[in-house]
């Protein structure tokens, strides 16, 4: 059958790509689509459903986290101007994530495109940046083509798409047919034979091997693991490494960066050759300058761009793995392996440990502690959404992953706010399955109008808010450069009050005896949930190696504070955080 308007016409080639909503706001210049897909019936009838949320960030957002969760097209749209004005934050999270996303960006009527017109913007360049393709449908014959050209480049290139569509456009007839889009699988990039042969060659050679590893060994965790056997090496891994790799893995020793703990970065620095498997890590401070380094990864264009490397293999991993493996001598000298396992041993327990098992009693709540009995207490499957800061630091150090958990941040963009819209888009498209978004106060605050999208849909989301008045991370770098913080305190809410006005199930939680039976109350509870756990403000988190320069910072910011006057908060800071300031034996005198 014939689509009646362009609009329909291109929400049909939508439900042949298989999706199910779309998230947004609904606007004048949207109205074409919106009541094309108001006609389609909705997603139990094999249409698509319109998702509203509250803000057009947050439905980028949400679309990221379905694309990401189903590794299928999710879709969002916004209004003319403003409307998807709003839309770029979350598309540049879900373009560096890898997320296929496809944006409708609505646009002022065609013939008044250039001329100033009320609310005129330019999308298809304004998106340039955050996409993998962005452009302008100017006839209806163009529209079918432009949208499957959006949604080939979305779903083949694994990043954004943008269609820029003008309201009367839409609501023009439809001409011609819809292209149909082939679906295709993932393509093996097997790596050049003496490349392998080369890396074959610095593994046999080197007497102490390093791995470290990114998302990219998501489909080649079984080929890692064998490897690291043969050849007796550690592995440290990112934080998107993280749920793919660190479970049931004998050779775990933790992660290295901002958010790290164990004994990654000393693996790695301690290496006689280090391979960087599926990783595009950016901070180039925690790689070692002075270790012969490998790489491996599907993206040439990413090899060595991060810190010199001696030998490159273009290849996706799990190819370059199978490849290398006949190649590769089994090592028998395991000391490397044994010293980098106990350390980290060590310091999971006597650092990490520390961090949780006296503060059962502490008040105001350490967030460690609460982070480490909501690993506990999560389902076995659930999908963490965590946001920058240091609710980042506390989920990536105390949730565990099992290999059907899944875990999303804005890891790549480092924007706040993501959890709670992320929540939503996974929570939509796996209903089945427990979604738990944590948030600082400072993260949920920002987009706090999708609470009312949560509680409007009883999407049964469950909402932790690690709230300590404060921009933690913030707070943490300022400390860090000798800078008394300033600017970084956030007014106290009761989020539970503000969670109950709405219909949402909420608990407050000052006292740590009370923070299991809340959450329990919270996961039993058979829609939305909010729990305010308020922690220690002062409750902050160094890297797992700190340079001296660092507490040099520390130690100069403490002292500001005591001059102007603020020695009580001065005092408190140095007792909440005096389990992560390193003995002088763990300073890294590069710094």
């Amino acid at each position: 059958m014939r689509a009646k308007t362009v609009a329909d016409q291109l929400v049909r080639q939508l439900q042949d790509a298989g999706v199910r909503r779309i998230y947004g706001i609904v606007g004048d210049s949207l109205n074409p689509i919106v009541d094309a897909v108001r006609r389609s019936g909705g997603a139990e009838k094999g249409g698509i459903d319109w998702i509203h949320v509250r803000h057009e960030e947050a439905a980028a957002f949400a679309a990221a986290a379905e694309a990401q969760v189903t590794g299928q097209l999710a879709v969002c749209a916004g209004s003319c101007g403003p409307g998807n004005l709003h839309l770029i934050n979350g598309l540049y999270d879900a373009d560096r994530s890898g997320a296929p996303v496809l944006a409708i960006a609505a646009q002022i009527p065609s013939e008044q495109i250039g001329l100033g017109f009320f609310q005129e913007t330019h999308p298809d360049r304004l998106f340039v940046e955050c996409s993998r393709y962005a452009e302008l449908i100017g006839t209806p014959a163009q529209a079918p083509r432009v949208m499957a050209s959006a949604i080939a480049h979305a779903t083949a290139l694994s990043g954004v798409a943008v269609i820029t569509l003008p309201g009367d456009i839409a609501d023009r007839p439809a001409e011609g047919r819809a292209p149909s889009v082939p679906r295709t699988g993932a393509p093996a990039i097997v790596p050049d034979q003496s490349d392998v042969q080369a890396l074959a060659d610095a593994v046999n050679a080197a007497g102490k091997v390093a791995i470290f590893a990114g998302e990219g060994v998501r489909a080649a965790r079984d080929e890692l693991l064998s490897l690291a056997d043969t050849v007796g090496a550690p592995i440290g891994h990112t934080l998107r490494g993280k749920e793919w790799i660190q479970y049931d893995n004998p050779f775990d020793v933790g992660m290295t960066g901002l958010l790290g703990y164990g004994a990654a970065h000393d693996g790695m620095h301690g290496a006689d050759l280090l391979l960087l498997v599926g990783t595009d890590f950016p901070y180039n401070q925690f790689l070692p300058d002075d270790v012969r380094t490998a790489q491996i990864d599907w993206a040439a264009q990413r090899i060595g761009r991060r810190t010199s490397v001696d030998l490159a293999v273009h290849g996706d991993v799990a190819s370059t793995l199978r490849a290398l493996a006949p190649l590769i001598h089994r090592k028998d000298d395991r000391r490397f392996l044994d010293d980098m396992l106990a350390k980290h041993r060590t310091l999971m327990n006597k650092v990490v440990g520390a961090y949780t098992k006296p503060a059962k009693q502490r008040v105001p709540i350490h967030p460690e502690y609460a982070a480490s009995i909501l690993d506990d207490l999560a389902a076995e499957d659930a999908i963490f959404t965590t946001d920058t800061g240091m609710s980042n630091v506390w989920t990536a150090r105390y949730l565990t992953p099992n290999g059907a958990r899944r875990f999303l941040s804005s890891a790549l963009h480092g924007s706040m706010a993501n959890a709670l819209p992320h929540a939503i888009g996974a929570q939509f498209c796996a209903p089945g399955r427990q979604v738990v978004s944590v948030s600082g106060d400072g993260g949920l605050s920002m987009l706090l109008g999708e609470l009312v999208t949560v509680a409007m849909y009883r999407l049964p989301v469950k909402i932790v808010v690690f709230d300590n008045s404060t921009l933690g991370m913030v707070k943490l770098e300022m400390l860090v450069d000798g800078l008394p913080d300033f600017g970084v305190d956030v007014a106290p809410v009761d989020y539970a009050a503000v969670a109950s006005a709405l219909g949402i199930f909420a608990r407050r939680i000052e006292d740590p005896a009370d923070i299991e039976s809340g959450l329990r109350a919270a996961f039993d509870h058979d829609g939305p949930a909010l729990v305010d756990l308020v922690t220690d403000p002062l409750a902050l988190s160094l890297p797992p190696t700190i340079t001296g320069g660092q507490v040099t910072g520390f130690a100069l910011a403490l002292s500001k504070m005591v001059m102007n006057g603020g020695v009580a908060e001065a005092v408190k800071m140095a007792k909440s955080n005096v389990r992560n300031v390193p003995r002088p034996s763990q300073f890294d005198p590069r710094g």
